[in-house]
């Protein structure tokens, strides 16, 4: 029987399609995951997909960790269940103290819509275990308020404790700091990132299929598990 792999859609989700199509395609079953349904329907991992949740009022993800989804995903989440958060879903995961930091709005304060080179900093994660460590891939962007900031001792401890997933290389689509693309919580099983993995699954639609082994690779941490 298949992992099954929940992707949550929030009002104003764009993305969730997207990521349940990759889902399928690494040989999970995407089950969709409604915000306002608390129960995840026993699945084995979760994906908050890119968009506009609530229309991005207030701060980006901060209406969205309210959802009744969000309560059970951040209990299990602390528990060890994979969640991998795209773009807005790095939003929600930092409003909801899942991972530190924040994504405030673009440097050069326009939207940002283009192919995008990353090195792979970490594949210590159960979303890039199938990654080689240094790895250089493409995977799009698309974001108007993807400027990852914190303070140098979370910036500082983030590098130490080797919890920076991925960092923009050929040029910083947004002025995060230290270039920094992802980030992990300490375990591992929670990563946030900006780029859209989501995109980069076919060669026929996207810019190669660099963006599968996100979802490939949380498949085969289930399997060992």
């Amino acid at each position: 029987m298949p992992a099954r792999i929940g992707v949550v859609t929030f009002p104003g989700s764009l993305d969730d399609r997207d990521a349940q199509r990759a889902v399928r395609l690494a040989g999970a079953e995407a089950v969709a995951l409604w915000h306002g349904d608390a129960d995840l329907r026993g699945v084995d991992a979760v994906v908050l997909p890119g968009g506009f949740s609530y229309g991005d009022y207030l701060r980006c993800g901060a209406i969205a960790r309210f959802a009744a989804v969000m309560t059970t995903i951040v209990e299990q989440a602390r528990q060890g269940l994979p969640v991998l958060g795209i773009c807005n879903g790095f939003q929600v995961l930092c409003e909801s103290h899942l991972l530190p930091g924040a994504l405030t709005r673009n440097q050069h304060l326009h939207f940002v819509n283009r192919d995008q080179g990353l090195r792979v900093e970490s594949t210590k994660t159960v979303w890039t275990s199938e990654y080689a460590d240094g790895q250089e891939v493409v995977i799009p962007v698309k974001n108007g308020e993807g400027c990852f900031v914190a303070d140098e001792r979370t910036l500082d401890a983030l590098e130490a404790e080797g919890r920076v997933v991925a960092r923009y290389i050929g040029g910083n689509p947004n002025g995060s700091s230290r270039d920094i693309a992802g980030i992990a919580n300490a375990a591992g099983n929670v990563v946030g990132l900006m780029p859209h993995p989501e995109h980069a699954i076919e060669d026929l639609t996207g810019p190669g299929t660099d963006g599968l082994t996100f979802f490939t690779s949380v498949l085969k941490s289930l399997v060992n598990a």
